[in-house]
């Protein structure tokens, strides 16, 4: 009896170790990731918390010597959702964006496929050239392609004019807001184009060559093998990519700003320069803070897609 009763507890007390263990295994990442996620909530919680109580308030340069607004609800809210001009801002900053986010996943997949196709020389030399472009710091872009636009010495302009696409001598791109806004797409895609393009080059390089090898053996086309085959192994990697892509492209500001000089007409504004006008040039704080935080919905929406994303991938994997 004594022994039965000794196994008995030996075998508890190795039952009970090796709960504890695994309790500690499954508690061991979250309390890696507790000091790192402190010290985020730290930096970003408090501003964020600021920004919608600041949405809520009449905040204006008075406001800036007191540190006191004037609460007064959802007003500010109210406004803008009137604003004629806020629903153009709005419709114009997602187009703009999905132009350039488009165009940047079709380009840069592109440009990741010629890789695959090319020789060894071909392929580092053009690799090379798009992390020199990658960094680029997003201020020098801007001059330079302000120099190649440039309205009496632009460099594009010349090229256009000698290959006989038309007359550009002295063309201003920027009087007409669609011929700027093209530009704008042009230079938010040459930037973005390298890190899609890399991306993509690296996912491809894994994809298995029997499968590709086996479907051009049944007959499949090389459009049919990327859209059948490659497509959907590389699926959670555009998924990802995407994202990524709006939530940058959506919040420009930088490259419009300096471009014009800090004096872009409203034809020009994207929610970001929208909000930093109201904000900072005619010192509504509290109506800049309330188009900042729709802003920032916008941009959650677009993380919750990349966040899901991650997850189903980690699932997979």
């Amino acid at each position: 009896m004594a022994s039965v009763a000794e196994s008995e507890f030996r075998l508890a007390s190795r039952r009970r170790r090796f709960s504890r263990r695994r309790l500690g295994q499954a508690a061991a990442p979250y309390a890696l990731l507790t000091p790192a996620t402190a010290v985020i909530g730290a930096i970003l919680a408090y501003p964020l918390y600021l920004l919608v109580k600041m949405s809520f308030e009449r905040y204006g340069i008075r406001s800036l010597f007191t540190h006191k607004g004037t609460w007064i609800g959802t007003a500010n809210y109210a406004s803008i959702f009137h604003d004629a001009e806020f629903w153009h801002v709005v419709l114009r900053t997602v187009l703009f964006t999905t132009t350039c986010v488009v165009l940047t996943m079709m380009l840069g997949t592109a440009i990741a496929l010629l890789l695959l196709q090319v020789g060894r020389f071909v392929r580092v030399a053009l690799t090379t050239a798009l992390v020199l472009v990658w960094s680029i710091p997003v201020i020098v872009a801007v001059d330079l392609w302000r120099w190649m636009v440039d309205y009496e010495f632009g460099v594009a302009n010349w090229t256009l004019t000698k290959l006989h696409v038309g007359h550009f001598v002295r063309h201003d791109w920027f009087a007409n807001p669609w011929t700027g806004l093209g530009v704008f797409v042009a230079l938010i895609v040459w930037g973005a184009i390298p890190f899609v393009t890399i991306t993509v080059y690296a996912a491809l390089a894994q994809v298995p060559q029997e499968l590709l090898e086996a479907a051009s053996i049944d007959g499949a086309r090389p459009w049919a093998v990327f859209r059948e085959v490659t497509l959907p192994l590389l699926k959670p990697i555009f998924v990802i990519l995407t994202s990524l892509s709006i939530i940058w492209d959506f919040q420009v500001f930088q490259q419009i700003w300096v471009m014009l000089d800090a004096r872009p007409s409203t034809d020009y504004y994207t929610m970001a320069i929208y909000a930093f006008h109201q904000s900072f040039q005619i010192s509504e704080y509290g109506l800049g803070a309330a188009i900042a935080v729709v802003m920032v919905a916008f941009m959650f929406l677009a993380t919750l897609v990349y966040l899901r994303q991650m997850l189903r991938t980690g699932e997979v994997h």
